[in-house]
């Protein structure tokens, strides 16, 4: 399968390198000029839970003319998902299949506003986390599960056909029904962590076990969850605070996506994590305000930061 990455950051690059490896034909879009250059040189090579792999793909700036691809998967941050697709757009050809795998709700919505919806894929990462060592060198920090559902129209046998892609590079991935549940599952659980460690640099393991962050993180999660049951989406989750607990659990060292960026000067998906929380209550009826605050807490942090969010 010839198959596009866009937005070669930590978790593309472990996207590109376990496809590439499992022989599809791979290539990948970036902003970051040294990490294609290093990429087009000496290879892709990924490290970590996934064993150790140099892989060759074709890495570019832009998109190359005169190419589609069978599969692209939009793997840039969520506020800049809609516009790096249009920018891709001429890898689009009749038959080729979107997925996205963003973190929070939202990106989807704004990817199919370019893109026919009913070749939409949505991707939800959980517990899988990794980090770029330097231009070219990614590490996988660990791998658990990846959940693929139809946007709308897609028909299981076309999501099946690319859950086998995935499975087949080493991936666990299982097909999902019912995406919005699967969103709101991973989204309790960013919730309960991106905001407060990006406030406080905690990992995911310091701020569970905290006693003062701790509460907040868990008011956070319970939030949500009621949110998501007053929106009426079909979670499956007894005990919010067992959820995410477990969450946390599997990668106790590791840092949310949202205190990465901030480390690395750049802005947050927080319009689409804790931010996306208030707005859901609203169309309920309800507030969030502890979400509401972690919000706008991460907000004014910002204000510092860079010009805008870089995938």
């Amino acid at each position: 399968m010839k198959i596009a990455i866009i937005g070669c950051g930590a978790m593309g690059s472990v996207y590109a390198g376990l496809l590439a490896d499992a022989g599809n034909e791979v290539l990948v879009i970036d902003r970051w000029a040294a990490h294609v250059a290093a990429i087009n040189s000496d290879g892709l090579t990924v490290d970590g839970a996934s064993g150790h792999r140099n892989v060759k793909v074709r890495a570019f700036e832009l998109a190359p003319a005169g190419e589609t691809v069978d599969l692209m998967i939009v793997a840039v941050k969520s506020a800049v998902a809609g516009a790096a697709v249009r920018s891709v757009a001429s890898l689009v050809g009749p038959e080729t299949l979107i997925q996205t795998i963003q973190n929070g709700l939202g990106a989807a919505d704004d990817v199919a506003e370019s893109v026919s919806a009913d070749r939409l894929i949505v991707g939800i990462a959980g517990g899988f986390g990794a980090s770029l060592q330097g231009p070219g060198k990614a590490h996988h920090n660990g791998m658990h599960v990846i959940r693929f559902g139809a946007y709308a129209g897609l028909s299981d046998a076309a999501v099946e056909r690319i859950v086998n892609v995935w499975n087949d590079a080493g991936f666990t991935t299982e097909a999902a029904q019912d995406i919005l549940a699967m969103q709101w599952d991973k989204l309790i659980c960013n919730v309960a962590y991106s905001a407060p460690c990006a406030l406080t640099g905690m990992t995911v393991g310091e701020a569970m076990d905290d006693p003062e962050l701790g509460p907040l993180s868990r008011a956070a999660a319970i939030e949500a969850a009621e949110t998501a049951l007053a929106r009426s989406i079909a979670i499956d989750i007894p005990d919010p605070v067992a959820h995410v607990r477990a969450f946390a659990a599997r990668m106790p060292a590791a840092k949310p996506s949202m205190l990465l960026d901030h480390e690395a000067g750049r802005l947050s998906e927080i319009d689409y994590i804790n931010g996306a929380i208030p707005r859901e209550a609203a169309k309920a009826g309800t507030s969030a305000p502890v979400n509401e605050m972690l919000a706008r807490l991460v907000r004014i942090k910002e204000r510092s930061l860079g010009s805008g969010p870089k995938d």
